[in-house]
């Protein structure tokens, strides 16, 4: 680099940094003369520096999600959140600025500079101390979520462990540990409700700033959503009720039937509907993770290398247990250009499916990671789900014991089948997640927590049907929203899943006639980081955006049929 400051070699040397350590690093880029003949190198000097960085911020938030309870970490993750990162992003609005001054455009930068000058239109200084204040906020929402436990049978365990328990085939066990896994989202309400009313203000206060009505409309134009609209996601919404809401009812009805009940309860939506005892994966972390292993390599052989590589490097924390924050995710470190995996495992099937999940994000990072400059690799949360989902569609073949996987011949079926119907009860979900957003920060009476509670059970009762009786369990059906990480870490990003979500049955569908095809296509999509426009990353795995009820219906219909081939 060039200039005063020269960078470090390695990201511990920001481990411990302060602004002020940071902060002369942007100067120099800030100062250094900037034209046609240096602005590549100038690029890939912000590009490195913005690597060491990013990773060294990813592993301090990574720290604190292995362990909210630990001071230390608290504290390193809020100096990265509050005092880092907001004045960092106001520091990269005046670099882009410079490269937009210039005019100074190339092959593969085009949705790059298109980033930038949108970042630029919605920047405002005000917003800075704002940020600075909802980082704070999530990192105690973490905290109350981290530290919630329940006493089951004796034993203090986390609400994600009581998992397990929904697959019994006790009914009354089952109805028990769904009822105590919402408890100490019920008993902390208020303190949820106050850290989310203070992210309202924060959040709409924002959008104020940034010469916007609302958050709602902030927030698309700040994820960089140049491919569709506010009413195309509406349009999403009413597609799920038209197209897959009379799938969810054949789904639900069939399990009724099969569980010779006269109606379902929600804690019958997870137990084999046949009565077989729940899937046990695994074991053990060291099972689950060498066999997965075995199930990438039949998918492509890069696939395993690259597990591997996070594997032997100590990348992943995949094992539930009191003080983690709650969900799973795949974060990319930038500058040694390999991703992590953090996730809550219990032992039940679904973990299997989150790994995949994660999974095909990290090789998205691994994919991507080959292109030279920073701001080309991560082309938004719609593809990078295009990548996670697809990966739990095309590894699925491989997940008996046939192929070094987890299951037997019926085990593999059943989870299959489990898994296919999960994403057609996913649609709903979606949907009223997205739209319970949509009216959060459209409507004033969003700021009212009583209101919220109350349009989160309508939103339920449009998109989930008839299908499951939640008489009684309004204090239940309310809690789910609360138990949402995105509500609160990461508002509106949601429809990506649904989005993404028909983008992954299509290069399934794809590999239904070709498999060798659709993964090379699949690859070539990933590689492509974001150097196209998202229509086209799309199009490069065999797919297309889909928000009408006709697209919709046909992909629904091809889960169906193989349903009914798996039995």
């Amino acid at each position: 680099m060039c200039g005063v400051k020269t960078l470090p070699e390695s990201p511990d040397a920001f481990k411990e940094a302060t602004w002020e350590d940071v902060r002369p690093f942007y100067e120099e880029l800030a100062s250094r003369p900037l034209h046609a003949g240096n602005v590549e190198e100038w690029l890939a000097d912000w590009s490195r520096f913005e690597s060491l960085l990013s990773e060294a911020s990813a592993l301090a938030s990574f720290d604190y999600s292995c362990d909210t309870a630990d001071p230390a970490r608290e504290s390193a993750q809020l100096r990265f959140g509050t005092q880092i990162s907001p004045k960092a992003q106001e520091q990269r609005v005046r670099l882009q600025e410079r490269l937009l001054k210039l005019g100074y455009v190339r092959a593969g930068l085009e949705t790059t500079i298109e980033r930038f000058r949108n970042q630029m239109q919605i920047f405002n200084e005000a917003n800075v101390p704002l940020s600075a204040e909802l980082s704070r906020l999530t990192t105690s929402w973490s905290k109350v979520i981290g530290a919630m436990t329940v006493e089951w049978e004796g034993v203090e365990k986390t609400p994600a462990q009581l998992l397990p328990y929904l697959e019994s085939t006790d009914r009354s066990v089952r109805e028990r540990a769904f009822k105590l896994r919402a408890k100490p989202y019920v008993q902390q309400r208020t303190a949820i409700a106050d850290i989310f009313d203070m992210m309202y203000d924060l959040r709409q206060q924002t959008a104020r700033n940034a010469g916007f009505d609302n958050f709602r409309d902030y927030a698309h134009q700040e994820k960089n959503r140049f491919a569709y609209t506010p009413s195309d996601c509406m349009r999403f919404h009413e597609a799920v009720e038209t197209a897959v809401l009379p799938a969810v009812d054949r789904i639900l009805d069939r399990r009724r039937r099969a569980m010779k009940v006269d109606r379902l309860r929600p804690w019958d939506t997870s137990v084999d509907p046949l009565g077989r005892a729940a899937l046990e994966p695994f074991a053990n972390i060291d099972t689950f993770v060498s066999r997965a292993g075995s199930i990438f390599g039949h998918v492509d052989a890069e696939f395993r290398n690259y597990f591997e590589t996070m594997v032997d490097a100590k990348l992943l924390d995949l094992e539930n247990r009191k003080g983690k924050a709650p969900g799973a995710y795949s974060q990319t470190l930038s500058f040694r250009k390999q991703p992590l995996i953090f996730m809550n495992a219990v032992g039940v099937d679904d973990d299997v499916r989150t790994l995949l999940h994660e999974s095909g994000h990290a090789f998205h990072s691994f994919e991507a990671s080959r292109l030279p400059i920073l701001f080309q690799r991560h082309p938004g949360s719609e593809m990078a789900e295009v990548a996670s989902m697809s990966m739990e569609l095309l590894a699925a073949p491989f997940i008996g014991e046939d192929s070094g996987g987890y299951y037997n011949d019926d085990e593999q079926r059943r989870s299959c089948v489990e898994h296919l119907e999960g994403i057609v009860m996913f649609f709903p979900h979606c949907a009223s997640v997205d739209a319970f957003q949509h009216w959060i920060y459209l409507d004033k009476a969003g700021r009212d927590r009583d209101a919220r509670d109350a349009r989160w059970l309508e939103l339920r009762s449009r998109f989930e049907g008839n299908g499951v009786d939640w008489s009684g369990l309004d204090r239940e059906r309310t809690a789910r929203w609360y138990q949402q990480p995105h509500f609160f870490s990461s508002p509106f990003y949601y429809i990506e899943y649904g989005i993404a979500q028909l983008g992954a049955l299509q290069v399934w569908r794809n590999s239904l006639k070709d498999p060798k095809e659709a993964v090379r296509n699949y690859r070539a999509a990933l590689a492509l980081g974001a150097t196209q426009p998202l229509p086209e990353l799309f199009r490069a795995a065999g797919a297309r955006l889909i928000f009408d009820s006709a697209g919709m219906s046909e992909l629904i219909g091809v889960v169906e049929e193989e349903i009914a081939k798996l039995g």
